[in-house]
């Protein structure tokens, strides 16, 4: 049985628009860019969808210098947002039960997220030298780490899971639902529940934990509109523990690139 790389996204912007790519460099704490920058409030308390679901209709491009970011509806100019921040002011910032040092970008980044979410906000990066480290009791050395993402470095779904899903449901959903950072084809719905170390391209990597969906996916990621699906039917079916779960966490353990397309080899260490 093979399992091929289909899909390679990632998220600079946590909860923005996803970016589509051929090829990616696996970080310490993740993809490159993934989830490197955060939207936070006046506390400093990050902001996803969750608390805002237009953050749906923002999508993010790389660019040479850095991101470009606009907006899917409102007739607003684009924000360029260079890689490294215009300020040198540094903030603790609060996700889940972690707090992480950022660096506010700029005065006009603020100003524009202010002024297209219709809440005071600011937009933080994660320097290099910033280490959130993930949950111990699901760590391989106690040194992995990650960026603004949820919890963990890379989220991994098969496909095959999808279109269980979507057998179920009278609309179907399409993967953005999840925001993955790698889809996979072959084997059986949910194979990725069971994994523990694979490689893939040259990077090497673990499943830890598989990982456990909220409301988010309730959003349609084009329209921004909310709904009850896929949790209504997911609950039916992937429920353990009053937990709703839809694919794998990984940490990473040798960095490396990865590319569509690339077969994922299962490795017996313990």
């Amino acid at each position: 049985m093979s399992f091929n790389i289909s899909e390679i996204t990632i998220y600079p912007i946590k909860s923005l628009g996803g970016i589509n790519l051929q090829e990616a460099i696996v970080e310490e704490r993740g993809l490159k860019y993934d989830r490197r920058w955060v939207l936070a409030d006046e506390n400093n308390v990050f902001i996803t969808q969750r608390q805002n679901e237009q953050m749906a209709l923002i999508d993010v491009a790389i660019e040479e210098t850095g991101l470009r970011v606009t907006h899917r509806l409102k007739r607003i100019a684009p924000l360029q947002i260079p890689f490294e921040p215009q300020t040198d002011i540094n903030e603790q910032i609060t996700i889940w039960d972690d707090v992480v040092r950022g660096i506010r970008v700029s005065d006009e980044a603020d100003a524009w997220f202010t002024a297209v979410l219709g809440k005071k906000c600011s937009l933080f990066y994660q320097p290099d030298d910033s280490i959130r480290l993930t949950d111990p009791k699901y760590s391989i050395t106690k040194e992995e780490h990650t960026s603004f993402s949820d919890g963990y470095p890379i989220l991994i779904i098969g496909q095959t899971g999808l279109d269980e899903l979507n057998a179920k449901l009278e609309e179907p959903v399409s993967m953005k639902r999840f925001r993955p950072n790698l889809v996979f084809t072959g084997g059986e719905a949910h194979i990725e529940d069971s994994w523990k170390y694979f490689t893939v391209g040259n990077a090497k990597l673990v499943g830890v934990k598989p990982c456990a969906r909220c409301v988010l996916t309730t959003i349609n990621p084009e329209t921004a509109e909310k709904g009850k699906e896929p949790l209504r039917t997911l609950t039916q079916y992937r429920n353990v523990n009053n937990k709703i779960l839809f694919g794998q966490n990984l940490l990473v353990v040798e960095t490396g690139k990865i590319s569509v397309g690339d077969e994922l080899l299962m490795l017996d260490e313990k």
